[in-house]
């Protein structure tokens, strides 16, 4: 896979170039996958993001590249980086590692689900959490994962300050209600996040820069999916 360099003025033209690359990488690694797949809300989604396979270190580097991109792009002001378990301890990770290559070096820790009760002990390992902490992360679903850092953030004595994760899907999340079903809310979790959490979040992609790419991709294959990608966000869909 090529590296394509970007060249414009224009940050909204440099950020759909890097939106459409990821997209691109994202489909070439097998990450982003086309069909049909049960969300956890229960839904029938016409595409599925598995950050999971991001499995070598090739495609970790590359994507921790857009990461820090995305990131130094955004003017988002840290101090260090907290990666929860588990999905975003190799992504936070890789992310410091790239953001000190580019000069920006910051502290990193991350959680455990258990705490040890030798070596040091605890539930975090790495830095002591502390100033303005940016999470990574790879998706949002409902907040909740986001809700979970900012406790833990928060019980450390430090300011839960941003988010970044791989992938806006801009659809509306779910809450749920006493008897233990869920219904759909008209906000997304990035918005949720945003608004009633008092975080900053950014995204290398969004849904709409996928269905972007799958538009361009009209020829081959790929267009095919458009009409059902479509479908899905005309039922779901959110706008941030």
């Amino acid at each position: 896979m090529t590296e394509r360099v970007v060249t414009s003025s224009s940050p909204d033209v440099a950020k759909d170039a890097l939106a459409q690359d990821f997209v691109q990488f994202a489909v070439d690694c097998g990450v982003l996958r086309f069909g049909e797949f049960k969300t956890k809300a229960g839904r029938m989604s016409p595409y599925f993001f598995n950050a999971g396979l991001f499995d070598d270190g090739a495609k970790l580097g590359r994507l921790a590249q857009f990461y820090a991109q995305r990131l130094l792009a955004s003017g988002i002001e840290f101090d260090m980086i907290f990666g929860p378990a588990y999905k975003g301890i190799p992504l936070g990770a890789a992310v410091a590692i790239e953001l000190a290559r580019l000069g920006k070096n910051v502290p990193f820790t991350y959680n455990r689900k258990e705490a040890k009760d030798h070596g040091e002990g605890g539930t975090l390992v790495g830095a002591p959490l502390q100033g303005r902490v940016l999470v990574v992360d790879d998706v949002m679903s409902a907040g909740t994962a986001a809700r979970e850092s900012i406790a833990i953030i928060q019980a450390a004595g430090a300011t839960a300050h941003a988010v970044v994760i791989a992938l806006d899907r801009q659809e509306m999340a779910t809450e749920k209600l006493a008897d233990g079903s869920t219904r759909d809310v008209p906000y997304s979790a990035v918005q949720y996040v945003r608004e009633q959490l008092g975080l900053q979040v950014c995204a290398i992609a969004q849904l709409s820069d996928l269905m972007t790419y799958l538009s361009h991709q009209a020829h081959h294959d790929m267009g095919e999916h458009l009409a059902r990608v479509k479908a899905y966000r005309d039922r779901y869909g959110v706008a941030n």
